[in-house]
């Protein structure tokens, strides 16, 4: 094949075409009813490319399942094309359409390319400084925040998932070694099922996702591995290859329903009514595990009162929108079936009884004594290849440094348990409620906003009130690639690199396998590293001020990878040395494919826990009871999951992708548009007590006739922002492990009507 190229607006050369983006993405099956990506992309003719190619390592560190091994391709210093690593028995060779698309997303002529600064906040208005610009202006503001309150509190941080390499915690190391800060602390993606899966078994940990070969029956409760985990659908495919039932349990009729040999549609957040109603017809039928309740679990007799007392399958039918007939099949099926699983999907714990229902789920998985065995389990995720040294992230305050008194310390669900214990004194504040902060705190109010990782305006909640909150601001810095909406109310933006121009290191929250990434090609233009602006804006305060920034100012980015490897990583992955990882990824040596295998759970009394006493410490029911879902303020139910083609706001922004998914819609019930009028194709208004959205309606029974669903993503054409219609209304658990409550981003409401 002939070297591909194609001229960018502002004149240089990308060496990958569309045609060959279609070529991975076709591969990848985004074009098929089910767009699973698990075929080993034979179409890119591997063999012919090695010749004459530099090849590298990287990982795809994006917040999916899936977290891709990626072999990358580079000729005269250049990112040819890349495909996944076939070391590695998850990726398999595979990538999905997203990443096929990463070549395009380093040579995008959008790319921020250069340090910038907006005179006056939103309007457009750029003008290209120097890094030395930059850097002066921030630390003089730093330098005067300082003397106005005594401290750096006023400087806040917002930083989470947009990249997931280690050395990313680097943004975090950086705010320590300038003093004490405010920090965005929490997570809006899965706090709820963490607090749940922990009052269960006193940790999330899930079975190894490729040992789901083994299950007869396989249950995927809330979640859409089609589109959010293609490398999972393989394995899924294989069980029931030999013989294994799959189940999807879903509001929505999704690619991942399609497939499966049951659908299950179950009114959306009353999740917890149909586990219920199982559980009450597995006891009426006697079909629990004996064996597994009586001398593993506590509290297990005191559930099955509180079912006998509380829960009919009438009312289960009811409440869940699942007809009887339909619970008692579902229930004794999976009591019967040996091993059987449950994958909770993330969606599913996003309302304002999602840990509730988590725990439900749980259950059902304990009493049946599926927890513990190879094919079965409650898959919802796992920390265990996560024991880092966190060396980016631990940086010490400058003496002298002015902390918070009252704060407690800043938890991220993904720091070991060493670094959990620091002593922090930073400001911690609730990340699912970042309007609300910013508007409200005092002593001193936040005046300074500095975003990496992270999309704001694409990604949290109630917009309106967010662009308030932003106006308040003294100053804000986006670290990003993209002019995104964030970056049009931002006072500075500073370019930052792609994965293929820095190291890092990446395992997943899913599988089990350690990626090395290497630095591929050369920084773009003047993007730089979180670590490498870290250390820049060091060099910087302590020119103005010596001794105001502890954060070393060592630049290259392979020094700060290999401080994050220690002797634990290496027995755990079987490597020597991080060099070992340049043949390819390296997976966790398990004792079993299961977790808790050996029954000996973390909770309090060392076995499953029905019945938690730490559950009711934190204000919930110590057992796994019904709870009632968020009153409706509106008359449909708003979905607004993620969209197959795009990650949040990442990835949509790319002109190949919009081969695919030019446009946004809102997905109505036939009958529901008939009622008000709409017919497919129309443009609509949808709105609600936070904003409104104008867009197309498409017609679909895909969705219920009570629910409005619209696919979360940026595009860069259009003012389409889900986060218009979506408040910040918290779920139920969430507290107990990441130091806030997570968000119900599926607890909306709105209406529509023609426009």
């Amino acid at each position: 094949m002939k070297r591909e190229q194609s001229l960018l607006k502002d004149g240089t050369l990308c060496p990958f075409s569309r045609r060959t983006f279609l070529k991975g993405a076709i591969a990848a099956g985004a074009l098929a009813t089910l767009p699973a990506g698990i075929l080993r992309a034979e179409a890119w003719e591997r063999t012919k490319y090695e010749g004459g190619y530099q090849t590298f390592r990287n990982a795809c560190p994006r917040n999916c399942y899936d977290t891709c091994s990626i072999k990358s391709y580079v000729k005269d210093g250049v990112l040819e094309f890349v495909e996944g690593a076939t070391e590695s028995t998850f990726t398999d060779g595979a990538l999905c359409v997203k990443g096929f698309s990463y070549p395009r997303r380093v040579y995008s002529p959008d790319r921020i390319k250069y340090p910038m600064k907006q005179i006056g906040r939103g309007t457009g208005n750029w003008k290209r400084i120097s890094w030395d610009e930059a850097l002066t202006e921030i630390a003089e503001k730093l330098q005067e925040m300082k003397k106005k309150d005594g401290s750096l509190l006023g400087m806040a941080l917002d930083k989470y998932s947009g990249n997931f390499g280690i050395t990313h915690y680097g943004v975090e190391g950086m705010m320590s070694s300038l003093g004490y800060t405010t920090r965005f602390g929490g997570t809006p993606c899965w706090p709820a099922g963490i607090d749940a899966q922990n009052f269960d078994t006193g940790n999330m940990w899930c079975n190894d996702p490729e040992d789901i070969v083994k299950a007869k029956y396989i249950i995927l409760w809330g979640g859409n591995a089609a589109w959010n985990s293609v490398h999972s659908m393989k394995f899924i495919y294989e069980a029931r290859e030999k013989g294994a039932k799959v189940v999807v349990i879903d509001p929505v009729m999704t690619a991942t329903a399609a497939k499966a040999d049951m659908y299950i549609r179950v009114k959306t957040s009353q999740d917890g009514a149909l586990a219920l109603g199982m559980a009450r017809h597995i006891v009426d039928k006697k079909l629990y595990d004996t064996n597994f309740v009586d001398n593993h679990a506590l509290g297990f007799y005191e559930y099955v009162q509180y079912l006998l007392a509380n829960v009919t399958l009438d009312w289960a039918a009811e409440t869940s929108g699942v007809p009887v007939d339909v619970i008692k099949q579902l229930a004794e099926d999976f009591a019967k079936a040996d091993p059987a699983t449950i994958w909770i999907g993330y969606g599913m714990q996003r309302h304002t009884n999602g840990g509730a229902n988590v725990r439900a789920i749980d259950a059902l998985v304990a009493m049946t004594g599926n927890v513990g065995k190879e094919g079965g389990g409650a898959r919802y995720g796992h920390l265990q290849t996560w024991g880092f040294n966190y060396n980016a992230l631990i940086q010490k305050q400058p003496e002298g440094s002015v902390g918070f008194l009252g704060a407690s310390s800043v938890k991220s669900e993904f720091a070991n348990d060493e670094t959990k214990k620091a002593a922090y004194t930073d400001r911690s504040v609730n990340i699912n409620k970042i309007a609300e902060v910013i508007l409200t705190t005092n002593e001193p109010p936040i005046r300074f906003l500095w975003v990496a990782c992270k999309n704001p305006f694409a990604q949290d909640f109630d917009r309106p009130k967010l662009k308030k909150a932003f106006d308040k601001l003294e100053m804000v810095v986006t670290v990003d690639q993209f002019f995104n909406e964030t970056v049009e109310n931002s006072d500075i933006v500073l370019p930052c690199t792609t994965l293929f121009e820095e190291y890092t290191v990446n395992v997943s929250y899913w599988h089990y396998w350690l990626s090395l990434n290497e630095k591929a090609i050369p920084e773009q233009y003047e993007a730089k590293s979180d670590l490498q602006i870290a250390a820049m804006l060091s060099k910087k305060m302590n020119e103005l001020e010596p001794g105001s920034c502890t954060f070393p100012q060592i630049t290259d980015t392979k020094v700060w990878m290999e401080k994050e490897f220690n002797d634990g990583i290496h027995k755990f992955f079987g490597i020597n040395s991080w060099e070992d990882l340049k043949k390819g990824p390296r997976k966790a040596k398990l004792a079993s494919s299961a977790s808790w295998s050996d029954k000996k759970f973390s909770t309090p009394s060392g076995l499953y826990e029905f019945s938690s006493e730490l559950a009711a410490e934190y204000g919930h029911t110590k057992l796994p009871e019904y709870k009632g879902r968020r009153k409706a303020y509106d008359k449909f139910r708003l979905l607004t999951p993620h969209t197959q083609f795009g990650l949040h706001s990442q990835f949509m922004n790319l002109d190949y992708m919009e081969e695919f998914n030019p446009q946004p819609f809102v997905y109505i019930n036939p009958a529901a548009a008939d009622k008000k009028g709409i017919k497919d194709g129309d443009m609509v208004k949808v709105s609600n007590k936070v904003g409104n959205l104008e867009l197309r309606a498409k017609l679909t029974e895909n969705v219920a006739e009570d629910v409005l669903l619209m696919y979360e993503a940026w595009f860069k054409k259009g003012n389409f922002n889900v986060q218009n219609l979506v408040d910040d209304e918290s779920s139920d658990m969430g507290t107990f492990k990441t130091g806030a409550p997570g968000v119900a981003i599926h607890d909306q409401f709105a209406d529509i009507v023609k426009a």
